[in-house]
């Protein structure tokens, strides 16, 4: 996998803008907040570069919007992702990508992933916004996943729920590893 994300950096781009605006930050204040080089922020509200779900996570915590705010389109009334499309964000340093299904609508406080892990380098995520909740349903495969020092193995069909507000893992035991997370905004 490539560590990046298929999002269109146009979405991002004025995304990242408005929120910044919404916000009454400055460019270099968000950049400090989020851990990110300002030039890097610069050429992402640009419409330029290729952030990893690192990042994205960093800017959104920073910027204290669910993830989805940042990738935000208008959603028809009847919505369909089949197996293979979707608004891909892969991780930098593992073999991790994670689907958008369902963003968060405004008065929602939940965004829906499909999830997809080979085996290797565990995805261990920073902690999210305040109060925020994941629950995963393992689909196939095995996965170690919950909280960063005490993750639980899962089976297909199994479910677990944690803090999203700490250091989380997701790791793939097995080939062809999916799941289901939906991130609740409590």
């Amino acid at each position: 996998m490539d560590g990046r994300t298929s999002a269109p950096l146009d979405v991002i781009a004025a995304s990242l803008a408005r929120e910044r605006r919404r916000a009454g930050i400055s460019l270099t204040e968000l950049a400090r907040r989020a851990g990110v080089a300002k030039s890097t922020l610069s050429q992402l509200e640009q419409g330029a570069g290729n952030p990893g779900v690192e990042t994205l996570w960093a800017l959104s915590t920073a910027l204290e919007v669910p993830l989805t705010r940042l990738l935000e389109a208008q959603a028809p009334q009847v919505h369909v992702v089949r197996a293979g499309e979707g608004l891909v964000l892969a991780a930098e340093a593992s073999d991790y990508l994670a689907t958008l299904l369902a963003p968060c609508p405004p008065g929602a406080r939940r965004d829906v992933y499909r999830v997809v892990a080979e085996p290797g380098r565990a995805q261990v995520s920073a902690p999210h916004l305040p109060d925020v909740r994941e629950h995963v349903v393992l689909a196939a495969g095995r996965a170690r996943v919950g909280p960063a020092e005490r993750p639980v193995e899962l089976a297909p069909g199994d479910y677990v729920t944690y803090p999203g507000d700490a250091r989380h893992v997701f790791e793939a035991l097995s080939p062809g590893t999916s799941a289901v997370l939906v991130s609740e905004h409590v």
